[in-house]
């Protein structure tokens, strides 16, 4: 269960509605219509379902600080994409996000796979993009678009790929209640044409990929503990890890909240480039007490604008700003902090940062993107060589 010891994990039955599909068989309301391109002006507009035909929804993974230290584990690599079911139920090909909502018609290049995939057959798996061998998360998000020309036309120009980490159904044999090792032999079996995630037992290998993987753009490793049966919507018997890592920023401006009067509720960070502009990278919040008395002491004197480059500005609309463009407070680059980050997308922290500590040892210009862009190594893994 979430919070207990990851080598003590109790099976329990699956809570799903399973039927055995036969030809001729009704599917699930839309099913026929959702998973097709349209023109729809919306984001994601289609009602979620639940697949009758699967074990849905998929298993999910507990967050942890490091690998497990005791038990039997499978590692693989956490993928950083959509997550996906794909099913083909008598022929018709559907491929489900973890919310039940579909997403074929997002990806239009994944239908081939209706070739190899059997009737009555469903995997697990990730959907992702890969450039220059790594994953490209925005390109993912791109494709949440309603029109089915732009669509089309970028599929055809960066196509995705599925990665299959698990065998759900396979010509009507519920693969799912089987234990983790026997269905990553069937996975193993499968036809020409998919990905393959790989897989180890060694921890050793487990840590390696920890350390290295973020060079081909992954999230991290999944552990899944062997001797389980497929179990929907848990987090029993599958964690996850990632590597955090640390940054030294520039703190460029401030927002007060909108919460608490007078508070300061967020910083906004920045790094210079190699020709000494400064540019705008994330943000961080969520300070202890002294932390946030000792902002308050020293950026209200500093505010002042001017400093940032034009490249990516603070305070515009997003998909999650609700339409909102969020008030900030510049500052002069004077004070340099340490923060806690996941992940590097493109040019920011695809989350918000963990504030750790001042630097006041450290000069402003010494904050540059080479700390978070490290030159790649020409033994790095690839999104090609991990599938290799």
């Amino acid at each position: 269960m979430p919070g207990s010891d990851p080598s003590t994990v109790t099976p329990r039955s699956p809570s799903i509605r399973l039927r055995t599909p036969s030809r001729g068989g009704s599917s699930p309301p839309v099913r026929s219509t959702t998973q097709t391109p349209s023109s729809s002006r919306t984001y994601l507009p289609f009602q979620a379902v639940t697949p009758e035909n699967l074990p849905f929804p998929p298993m999910e993974a507990q967050l942890v600080e490091e690998l497990p230290q005791t038990g039997d584990w499978q590692y693989e690599p956490k993928w950083d994409g959509f997550r996906g079911v794909l099913e083909n139920l008598d022929g018709e090909l559907a491929l489900w996000s973890r919310n039940g909502r579909p997403l074929l018609r997002y990806f239009p290049e994944l239908r081939r796979l209706g070739e190899v995939l059997p009737a009555h057959s469903a995997l697990d798996g990730e959907v992702v993009i890969s450039r220059e061998g790594r994953l490209d998360f925005d390109s993912m998000q791109l494709r949440l678009h309603p029109a089915e020309s732009r669509i089309r036309r970028l599929s055809a120009e960066l196509p995705a790929e599925f990665v299959a980490f698990d065998v759900l159904l396979w010509r009507g044999e519920p693969v799912h209640l089987r234990a983790l090792e026997e269905r990553r032999t069937a996975l193993e079996r499968l036809p020409g044409g998919f990905r393959v995630s790989p897989a180890t037992r060694d921890p050793d290998a487990a840590q390696e990929w920890l350390g290295r993987l973020e060079a081909a753009g992954l999230d991290g490793v999944v552990c899944k503990r062997l001797g389980l049966p497929y179990l929907p919507g848990s987090r029993d018997g599958v964690l996850k890890v990632k590597k955090h890592k640390t940054a030294d920023c520039v703190i460029v401006g401030f927002r007060w909240s909108d919460k608490v009067q007078g508070q300061i509720s967020t910083l906004l960070l920045g790094v210079f480039d190699e020709t000494g502009e400064l540019d705008f990278v994330g943000h961080a919040s969520g300070f202890p007490a002294p932390v946030r008395r000792q902002l308050h002491e020293l950026l209200p004197p500093l505010q002042g604008g001017g400093h940032l480059s034009d490249r990516r500005v603070p305070g515009g609309q997003s998909r999650w700003s609700q339409g909102k463009e969020l008030e900030w407070n510049p500052v002069r680059p004077e004070l340099v902090c340490e923060v806690r980050y996941d992940k590097l997308e493109g040019d920011r922290f695809r989350h918000g940062t963990r504030f750790l500590r001042f630097r006041p040892d450290k000069d402003p210009k010494q904050c540059t993107w080479g700390q978070l862009r490290p030159p790649r190594r020409a033994d790095d893994p690839t999104f090609e060589s991990l599938l290799a």
